[in-house]
């Protein structure tokens, strides 16, 4: 195992350490001193083990291997990740998984405002709960939450499933709970031995399904002047 003390070497050298690493390396990185862009980009079957927290990105952009950050994170975990996994023990701020278009990213604390925002493909596992609009805008993947999540979840979500094992204090525009048939068990409990402890005690049966009903596809048309337009070409007095 190669390791990087950031208290003296630059972030800039061990990103390109890890960008020409080979399949099968192993690094650890110390000292990381909440630096953002630690680890981010990686394209090799590689593990990193990050002791202590990060700032921006973290881990944005990975592609393959395993990246574990013992500590917290701040906005963007995972941000773009595309397959491979990305695991924290601690907490993560706004934005964790943004616009992730596969793999998997196992927080282990609690996850901020707009987890899973943009989703497109990633599974998010959350121990903890999950802050105001996670999973705005979400795409297509899974967001399993085993603690709470905060208001408007799932506002305006396109196909991606939400699992909430806990309360949810509002859900958002055109988001509705689901009926949780054994298929979507099956989702959750694969996902929950994904993570491992991170998830706890949590059992598939334990969790609510949510997602989109599907009105906002299509516009409704509600303009005054069109109306009264096409009520002046026909006579009428567009009341």
């Amino acid at each position: 195992m190669r390791t990087f003390d950031l208290a003296e070497a630059a972030r800039r050298k061990l990103n390109q350490a890890l960008h020409e690493a080979a399949d099968g390396e192993s690094f650890e990185v110390i000292n990381p001193r909440g630096a953002h862009a630690v680890a981010c980009g990686i394209t090799a079957a590689i593990d990193v083990v990050v002791r202590g927290s990060v700032g921006y990105y973290g881990a944005g952009m990975h592609q393959r291997g395993r990246v574990l950050i013992e500590g917290n994170a701040s906005t963007g975990l995972a941000e773009n990740i595309m397959s491979g996994e990305v695991r924290i023990t601690g907490n993560a701020t706004m934005s964790a998984g943004a616009t992730g278009c596969g793999g998997l990213l196992v927080v282990g604390g609690n996850a901020g405002a707009r987890c899973g925002i943009s989703m497109k493909g990633v599974d998010i596992v959350v121990g903890g709960n999950v802050g105001h609009m996670s999973a705005f805008m979400a795409q297509a993947g899974n967001l399993v939450v085993c603690g709470d999540a905060a208001a408007d979840l799932g506002d305006s979500i396109y196909e991606a499933q939400i699992f909430v094992r806990g309360a949810v204090e509002s859900l958002g525009a055109d988001c509705i709970e689901k009926e949780m048939r054994p298929e979507h068990a099956e989702t959750v409990a694969r996902l929950l031995a994904a993570a491992g402890g991170a998830a706890g005690s949590a059992d598939a049966g334990e969790f609510r399904r949510y997602g989109s009903a599907r009105r906002l596809y299509n516009f409704t048309i509600d303009d005054v002047d069109a109306a009264e337009a096409a009520a002046q070409a026909t006579g009428g007095d567009g009341q």
